[in-house]
């Protein structure tokens, strides 16, 4: 199969989040929209209504650049609503941004995206605190990419709505190709394997090359890719910084300043450990998971379908793309749901809590087509000790809908979309 497709796989996929940026942006004065390079924060906000009439200013440009240090507030003169894009470059922007909201009285909206998670830099929240509200951008979700409406999987499971799933037909969706690939907007018309991988490899060196530079100084870019790979073999796994500065060579400090960057430009996030004091010894330590499976696929050597299959990788690596919906689905609650796992000392572990207010989902992801009574006994311990938990949901790779509990039931992972 060629390269060459249609203007219609090029066309503008509706993405879930832009309903959230319109309500937001009704009581927040400024926006704040975060998401690794290539996740469609930009297309998003060119295609959307209304901000595809705002005016739109990227700092990838050398000349707004120097203008955004020079004299910023001449990049929203004759306008009170605008989008700043790739804002990271310039911090010192956002003084101005506050200056504006501050003095103009409800009158001005600011969207400020970038490739960096601006959470996370100090300069933002400084400037920013009580005045914006935060967004992540994931990559495409299954459901977007096949242009489906936001899913209220989540908002159903919390309610304990699990009989609904029951009467659910759909077309089954099979996981490997779409882990493979992953969920990058631009890889959607790519059907050659070659030019999937071709495309990853730029990335990387884009990624390496000059985001990273524009954040931090990196001592040693080939010791950055060799731990950016070392991670990806650990998909899924409690982070041990030892046991990777052992593994890599990397001194522990450096390590930990790496992995810091690399959540710092949204390319992975440390899931916490679900924490409430009950009666069982808990681990502490967070969890690494990338923000798509296709690039932890491609880190991790994957290089055809075939290896990805036969790896022992594969099971973290479902559980990426598993994370990467329920991260996207968690935001699309108000307030947003919080993402945890549990695991007790003795080793027992439920992969995804998820916490919303007082109500709590426990989750469990088997990269089986044909998930088992025995596949639930964690989920069973967590209803022990939770018993408040609304929901326990194992998320398979087959079709088959299955209640294996009176709280429990097996889901298809396409549901998730």
């Amino acid at each position: 199969m060629n390269d060459i497709y249609s203007i219609n796989e090029l066309k503008y996929r509706p993405r879930w989040f832009a309903s959230l940026l319109r309500e937001s942006i009704k009581d927040h004065p400024v926006i704040v929209l975060s998401g690794a390079r290539q996740v469609g924060k930009s297309t998003l906000l060119l295609n959307e209504e209304p901000f595809k009439n705002w005016r739109y200013v990227s700092l990838d440009d050398f000349n707004v650049l120097y203008q955004s240090k020079k004299d910023p507030e001449s990049l929203w003169a004759g306008t009170n609503t605008v989008i700043l894009d790739e804002v990271q470059k310039s911090p010192q922007l956002l003084d101005a941004v506050k200056s504006t909201v501050d003095t103009a009285k409800n009158r001005c909206r600011f969207i400020l995206s970038g490739s960096a998670n601006l959470l996370l830099m100090e300069k933002v929240s400084e400037s920013l605190a009580g005045r914006a509200a935060y967004f992540s951008l994931s990559p495409m979700t299954i459901g977007e990419l096949n242009g489906n409406p936001p899913n209220n999987i989540l908002r159903n499971l919390f309610n304990g709505n699990l009989s609904d799933f029951e009467k659910d037909v759909s077309e089954p969706v099979l996981p490997l190709e779409k882990m493979w690939k992953g969920f990058m907007p631009t890889l959607i018309p790519y059907s050659e394997n070659n030019s999937v991988l071709r495309w990853w490899e730029g990335y990387i060196s884009t990624y390496l090359e000059r985001d990273l530079r524009q954040l931090s100084q990196i001592d040693s870019l080939p010791d950055f890719r060799r731990l950016m790979s070392a991670l990806a073999l650990r998909c899924g796994q409690m982070l041990n910084q030892s046991e990777v500065s052992r593994d890599t060579g990397i001194t522990q400090p450096t390590v930990h300043r790496y992995i810091n960057l690399l959540e710092t430009t949204c390319m992975l996030n440390r899931l916490p450990a679900f924490s409430i004091n009950r009666t069982k010894r808990l681990i502490k330590s967070p969890k690494i998971m990338w923000n798509d499976p296709g690039l932890v696929t491609f880190l991790a050597g994957h290089y055809t379908i075939d290896s990805l299959e036969s790896s022992r990788e594969i099971g973290g690596i479902y559980e990426t793309m598993i994370y990467l919906h329920l991260h996207t689905l968690s935001q699309l609650l108000v307030p947003s749901a919080h993402l945890y796992y549990w695991r007790t000392s003795t080793g027992k572990e439920v992969d995804f809590v998820v916490e919303w207010g007082r109500k709590l989902l426990a989750i469990e992801v088997k990269f089986t087509s044909r998930p088992k009574y025995s596949d639930i006994e964690n989920i069973k311990m967590f209803l022990d000790e939770y018993p408040e938990t609304s929901a326990g949901i194992l998320f398979h790779t087959g079709t088959e809908v299955k209640r294996l509990h009176e709280k429990i039931i097996a889901l298809p992972w396409y549901f998730l979309g």
